[in-house]
Order: structure tokens, then C-alpha cells, then sequence
């Protein structure tokens, strides 16, 4: 006999399914644009520094839309707000498949840009809704899969599309995603809680999302001018005291709920999710030109030698479950620990490709269980109104702890070219990255080590 229960998880993961399609389009496509970045410049007769505005619009729009998912969740309705994203990311892709020069080009991305920053946070938005906070970890091992699937399929896709089509074709390709979802979206979606009604805080959003631009913007040129250039610290600066500015204000509805940060397991997932994006994610910048640079692989050829790190992290999607039975802290030490065995062989100066390929594949299985347990941390004892707002925030800490993250290891990696050789700059570059990674296990402390 099929229990209440039984029902309720298949009806879940048919709306999970529904929420992945459409999360694979903006993810597939980041990775695909990259592969076809030196194609662009060349079709597009653009410089190396101009064409690289296409990842970076799309990486300043993106983080100024996130702020605002919470209110616009909240006042208009999570699945309206769902399906406003993917036309958004929809129109986007079209439009940069049509454009007539480089300018247009980054405009289009914009658009592009602000739909995907919408979709993650509504995305956990709803499911958490749907499912509620016993099944946290099993959740994120569903939503997290295109996450896993897009820097495995996405290099191969580039490569193919940009070796055998026209440039365009890497942007339509996320038009029968993005359709096939919002039909899908439109049937399938729960219908949403009445709205709130709360107003939109005007002065928070003029501070906070330019406030990220600012330093993510910063960040971004940290490879090109090192971190005390005036192109780095003067949009750092500006985006510091912008939030700061936003932090120290009082007002009844601010965009961001600060007062999520009185929950003790919120507060050091937050810090985790900064912090983790120093040693797991920040070497995620170097892994693929250490291929390239180091190794003299091709750009799909990296990709396809970054597959064992996903599939390490497909292997341990049980980590979501098992963070929801015994607590997240266990779960996050194990996976930091696992993260810093996979990372230990590149910090040697010539590792054959058998060794690497089982590291990665270590490394995979561990950045997937810090990433999961974490998630379990951050939402398990928060209330279901604090939802929206805990998944603008979590997005927030995972962009700036990327952001700062891989800026520190790209200074890291010049200063070690400068005075070693390629082998052992990267291996220098990789033990910094496993210092980064066992200070992560601080924050991972605080965290919850028992079930809720």
C-alpha cells in the first residue's frame, strides 16, 4: 500500500526534477561560455580585456539580482517569481544569439545574468516549502546536480558547438531548456502562499546589490592588477562601505534579514560558506589551467580530466542524508578532510594522471559533502518564513567566498610564476589551497553535530 508519506516524496521529486531543468541552463551555460570566450574575441574583433566583460556583466548582474529574491518571492509569489527567471534567462539567451557586435554582446549577458541570479535562491526556496527541513541534505543532493553536471557536460558542449557550429549556437542551446521548463513550471509548481505585502526596501537594495557588484567587480580584476592596484581597491572599498552602510541601518523590512545571524547553526554555515570558498571552491580556478598550463591540455581536454571530480561528487550524494540523521558537523570535517587528501597530490611537482584522476575523484566526493552538510546547517532551525531570506543570504556568502576565494589564489599563482616554474608555481599555488582548506574546519565547529 502506498503510505501519505510515499506520496508526498514522489511529488517532491517530481517538483525537484522540474526546478533542476530549468537550474541546468544557467549552469551549463557559464561553462560553455568560457570554452568559447577566445572565439568571441576573434569573431567579435574584440580585445582579450573587452571580451572578457561577457563573463563579467553576466557575474555583476547575477549578483545584483540575488538581494532582491527574497522580497520579490515573498510579494509576488516564489513560482511567478520561478518562471519570471527563466523568461528572463530565456530572452537573455536569444537576444546574445542575435548580437551584432561585442557591446551588444555584454548588454544581452545582463539579461541573462539577472535570471540566474534569481533562480537559485527561489529554487531552495520552494523546495524547502514543499518538503520542509527534516530532508534538507536529501534535497541538496537533488538540487545540486546541475551544479556537478554542468562543468562535465558543459567544456564537451562548448567545445563541440564552437568547433562544429557558429558561436551563436553556445547561447541557443538554453532555449529548449528554458521552454521545456516553463511549461513544465507552469503545470507542475504548487501554487504559492498569499503574498506578504510587504514593501520593497528601496534604500537596502541601493546599498546591498551595488554593494556586491563592487567587490565582486574588484575581485575579478585582482588576477590582472594584483590586490593593491586602484582598479581593484577602489570598487572593493566602495562596495565594503556600501555594506556596511546596509548592515548598520534599522528598518522594519529590510531586503536582507539580518536577524537570521542569531541562530547559532545559520551563522557559522554562513561563515563556512565564505570561508570554504578560500580552499574547495577557489582551487576550482586553478585545477583547470593547471591542465592547460602546467599539463599543455586543450580546453575540452581539461574538462574531460576534471570528469572524475564530478563524478567523486555524484558518489556522495549520501552525504545529504547522512548530515539530516547525525547533524552537519560531522559530515563537514569529514568532507574538509577528504578535500584536503584530493588536493595533496597536485601540491607535487609532477604527479602522473592516474594519481590526479583518483584525487579528484576524493576531492569531489569531499567538496560534495561540505557543500550538502552545510546547507543542512544553515536551514535546519530556521523557521519556514526565514526561508527566502536564508537563500538570498547562503547565495550571497557562496558568490563573495568564491569571488575572494579564487582572486587570493590567482595572486597566489602570479607571485609563484614569477619566481618558480610552471610545475612548481602550481604546486606551491595547490598547498596554499589545502592551508585555505583546513581553516575552513573552524567555522565547521560551531555547527550542529547532533539530528535536529
Amino acid at each position: 500500500m502506498t503510505t501519505q508519506t510515499d506520496r508526498l516524496d514522489r511529488s517532491v521529486l517530481e517538483l525537484a526534477a522540474v526546478l533542476v531543468l530549468g537550474a541546468l541552463a544557467p549552469l551549463l551555460d557559464s561553462t560553455i561560455v568560457t570554452v568559447a570566450i577566445h572565439t568571441l574575441g576573434v569573431d567579435l574583433h574584440a580585445s582579450v580585456a573587452t571580451v572578457q566583460w561577457v563573463s563579467t556583466a553576466y557575474l555583476l548582474a547575477l549578483a545584483t539580482a540575488v538581494p532582491i529574491t527574497a522580497w520579490s518571492a515573498n510579494r509576488y509569489g516564489a513560482k511567478r517569481m520561478w518562471i519570471l527567471a527563466l523568461a528572463l534567462f530565456l530572452a537573455g539567451s536569444m537576444l546574445c544569439g542575435v548580437a551584432w557586435n561585442i557591446g551588444s554582446l555584454i548588454v544581452f549577458r545582463v539579461i541573462q545574468g539577472a535570471g540566474g541570479g534569481l533562480m537559485l535562491p527561489i529554487l531552495q526556496t520552494i523546495l524547502l516549502r514543499a518538503a520542509g527541513r527534516e530532508r534538507i541534505g536529501w534535497l541538496m543532493a537533488v538540487v545540486t546536480l546541475p551544479a556537478l553536471v554542468g562543468p562535465i557536460l558543459g567544456p564537451v558542449i562548448g567545445g563541440v558547438l564552437v568547433g562544429h557550429l557558429d558561436w551563436r549556437w553556445i547561447f541557443y542551446v538554453n532555449v529548449p531548456i528554458c521552454l521545456v521548463a516553463i511549461v513544465l513550471a507552469v503545470r507542475t509548481l504548487p501554487p504559492d502562499p498569499a503574498p506578504t505585502g510587504a514593501a520593497l526596501d528601496v534604500t537596502g537594495l541601493l546599498l546591498v546589490s551595488p554593494a556586491l557588484a563592487g567587490i565582486i567587480y574588484g575581485l575579478s580584476r585582482v588576477g590582472e592588477h594584483g590586490f593593491g592596484h586602484a582598479a581593484v581597491l577602489v570598487p572593493i572599498a566602495i562596495g565594503v562601505i556600501l555594506l556596511a552602510a546596509f548592515v548598520l541601518r534599522r528598518t522594519a523590512e529590510p531586503l536582507i534579514d539580518l536577524a537570521l545571524f542569531r541562530t547559532r547553526s545559520f551563522a557559522a554555515s554562513t561563515a563556512l560558506l565564505f570561508f570554504t570558498g578560500f580552499g574547495l571552491y577557489g582551487a576550482m580556478l586553478l585545477l583547470p589551467l593547471f591542465y592547460q598550463q602546467a599539463r599543455g591540455a586543450t580546453v575540452t581536454a581539461a574538462g574531460l580530466l576534471l570528469v572524475p571530480q564530478g563524478i567523486g561528487s555524484l558518489i556522495a550524494r549520501t552525504a545529504g542524508g547522512l548530515a539530516d540523521r547525525h547533524g552537519p558537523r560531522p559530515v563537514v570535517l569529514i568532507g574538509i578532510a577528504l578535500t584536503t587528501i584530493g588536493t595533496v597530490p597536485f601540491a607535487f611537482s609532477d604527479p602522473s594522471y592516474w594519481l590526479l584522476a583518483i584525487a579528484l575523484v576524493i576531492r569531489g566526493a569531499g567538496l560534495s559533502a561540505v557543500n550538502l552538510a552545510v546547507m543542512v546547517g544553515a536551514f535546519r532551525d530556521l523557521e519556514p518564513a526565514q526561508i527566502p531570506h536564508a537563500s538570498s543570504t547562503t547565495r550571497i556568502m557562496q558568490q563573495l567566498g568564491g569571488a575572494f576565494g579564487a582572486a587570493t589564489l590567482a595572486v597566489v599563482l602570479q607571485s609563484q610564476l614569477t619566481r618558480h616554474s610552471i610545475q612548481l608555481a602550481y604546486a606551491h599555488s595547490f598547498a596554499w589551497a589545502i592551508g585555505f582548506t583546513v581553516l575552513a574546519a573552524l567555522p565547521a565547529l560551531f555547527l550542529g553535530k547532533r539530528p535536529r
